[in-house]
């Protein structure tokens, strides 16, 4: 049974983050470490009463096509009409639309509770999430005013629609075309991998499409982008008919069985009616802030996954009994959490899932900063901060979030092949996390050809001037965490010398530096976290006497065996980043 992890996400946004930190900032004046606990603790209910129960089902009976539409799973509605009744659907949105504006860290954290909980039912409000903050930064008050109420209250769900089958992730091939028609148009085409593009949970739809204007030049700059209802809005607001927006077929896929991925077709009549957002030429642009959105909540997707996997695992080795553990007398048989591999696989689990939830929520705390410090120099750095911890979130934790997953079905040996179990449902599960939003591969390119070319490295040099600091200071203030400081700042200085190699690359010959960008971007993610558990290590140092002795220390130990067993990749990756490039590029990809 799940049980969300509150004392430890308390323990990242109170004393690891001082998150309450942020009610300095005019924006979140009213939030306090107080109201993210309640706000956490009934989302934690949430999760395990109502979300959790619907997940093996879900994934058993799936979302179903019907020429009518797609029927979601049982319970699934019911479940759904519970979170809009509570008010889930308005957190960290624009109270002048109904919204509850709290920061994005608690966003985050809250999210992390569903996507363990629930990943298919999570993905959908995600979506309408991310919909509703491109709208409010990008549409026109119209259109912010038609849609943004609904949307924000959940009574209507959103969508973003970019794939077409020819073009896969190179957008700039989309052939959806949008045909002027006085104060809207009318679009034709078909897009693929539409997660919640049709169901019966809202009485409405609103798409956010990418298509290329008549007239348009080729490639990106010819895309703009449009808002397509699936039921079109009267002047009055009321719903009026349906718009020429059809569900042809629903994916099977590997996981996520209760999401249903959508084949959507514009357009089979008289054309699907749009409204086009912001400027012509700028879809893309516009879309990356719904990307960017999303990017940061599946990287929390990943490690969410991974924490339920670890949970499960963590319960299966304490009461599953086999075999005699070194030390213990003979012939007595203990549970298979005291023999030493099972121990270091439920240490690498939990080590790397707490790395990855630090990083993750540390990088929207940085989005909280930009978007609400009063001062402007540290406005920009959080903005330039988090813009580059961004792909790293969404490449590594999930690439973390398969690796946990994988793990916990060791753990449980020959039973975690059989589904009954349930932990093959995480690894199937948390495949598509790796994929969503952008390939780790194009997270990596992301981050190397964008976030690190474009200020020549400086935002970067911060960051590692940064952790360096904190860090030396820490290895001299903490005895008891000494090792693990040295480990991680050890990291940090792998990474610096893989940054410059890097920036030589990319100045010289860019192949080389593509080359090895996925695992620089690992080796970014395993610093990072080292970091933050070293940090977090130091916070729980003198508080090993106090009533939570027991919580406190094992947090020590487990960033201890993250130093001593996890942060050792840092060099290994740091010496692919420093000459691996030439085995790839120098391949003939007839040899391959």
């Amino acid at each position: 049974m799940y049980r969300a992890p509150l004392r430890e996400m308390r323990f990242v946004l109170e004393e690891l983050l001082r998150a309450g930190t942020l009610s300095a900032c005019p924006r979140f004046a009213e939030y306090s470490d107080e109201l993210a606990r309640s706000v956490l603790e009934e989302a934690a209910h949430f999760a395990e009463d109502v979300l959790e129960p619907l997940n093996r089902p879900g994934d058993t009976e799936g979302a179903r096509w019907t020429p009518d539409g797609v029927v979601t799973a049982p319970g699934f509605r019911a479940a759904y009409e519970r979170f809009v009744a509570g008010g889930w659907p308005a957190l960290g949105s624009d109270s002048d639309f109904g919204g509850q504006p709290v920061p994005r860290v608690l966003v985050s954290a809250v999210g992390e509770f569903w996507g363990s909980a629930n990943l298919a039912f999570k993905l959908g409000p995600m979506l309408t999430h991310g919909a509703v903050h491109a709208l409010e930064l990008t549409g026109s008050a119209a259109l912010k005013a038609r849609y943004l109420p609904k949307m924000v209250k959940g009574e209507w769900s959103g969508t973003m629609v970019l794939t077409e089958a020819q073009a896969g992730s190179d957008l700039g091939a989309v052939r959806t075309r949008a045909v002027p028609e006085g104060d809207h148009y009318r679009l034709f085409g078909q897009k693929i991998f539409i997660t919640w593009g049709d169901h019966d949970l809202t009485a409405n739809t609103i798409h956010m499409v990418l298509a290329r204007a008549e007239g348009a030049p080729p490639g990106v700059k010819g895309i703009s982008l449009f808002i397509v209802p699936k039921v079109l809005v009267n002047a009055d607001g009321s719903l009026g008919e349906r718009n020429d927006v059809r569900c042809l077929s629903i994916e099977h896929k590997l996981g996520i069985n209760a999401s249903p991925t959508c084949v959507l077709a514009f357009g089979e009549k008289q054309g699907a009616l749009g409204y086009l957002i912001g400027e012509p030429g700028r879809g893309l642009e516009y879309m990356f802030i719904m990307m960017n959105s999303a990017r940061l909540s599946v990287g929390s997707e990943g490690y969410a996954v991974g924490e339920r996997a670890f949970q499960r695992a963590a319960e299966w080795a304490r009461t599953r009994v086999q075999g005699r553990p070194p030390g213990a007398e003979r012939g007595s048989a203990a549970p298979i959490i005291n023999h030493p591999d099972v121990k270091r696989m439920l240490l690498m689990m939990k080590s790397q899932t707490e790395a990855s939830r630090a990083l993750t929520l540390y990088t929207a705390l940085q989005f909280d900063l930009a978007a609400g410090s009063p001062d402007a120099a540290v406005r920009a750095a959080s903005q330039a901060r988090g813009e580059l911890l961004t792909p790293i979130v969404k490449g590594w934790c999930t690439e973390v979030g398969n690796e946990v997953a994988s793990i916990g079905v060791q753990v449980h040996g020959g039973m975690g092949f059989i589904e009954e179990t349930g932990a093959a449902q995480y690894m199937r599960d948390v495949r598509i996390t790796t994929i969503y939003e952008g390939t780790t591969g194009i997270q990596a390119n992301d981050l190397i050809g964008r976030k690190l070319a474009r200020d020549r490295g400086a935002a970067m040099t911060a960051f590692l001037t940064e952790m360096d600091r904190e860090l030396e200071g820490l290895a001299a203030a903490e005895e008891l965490v000494d090792g693990t400081c040295r480990a991680a700042r050890a990291g940090v200085a792998a990474l610096a010398r893989a940054t410059r190699a890097l920036g030589k690359a990319l100045a010289t010959r860019p192949e080389l530096a593509q080359a090895v960008s996925v695992p620089y971007l690992k080796l970014c993610g395993y610093v990072a976290g080292g970091w933050l558990l070293a940090k977090s290590a130091a916070r729980c140092e003198e508080k090993t006497q106090g009533a939570e002795r027991e919580f406190y220390a094992a947090k020590i130990h487990t960033a201890g065996f993250y130093a001593s067993q996890v942060l050792p990749l840092a060099e290994a990756l740091a010496r692919v980043v420093e000459s691996g490039a030439a085995s790839v590029v120098e391949t003939d990809a007839a040899l391959i």
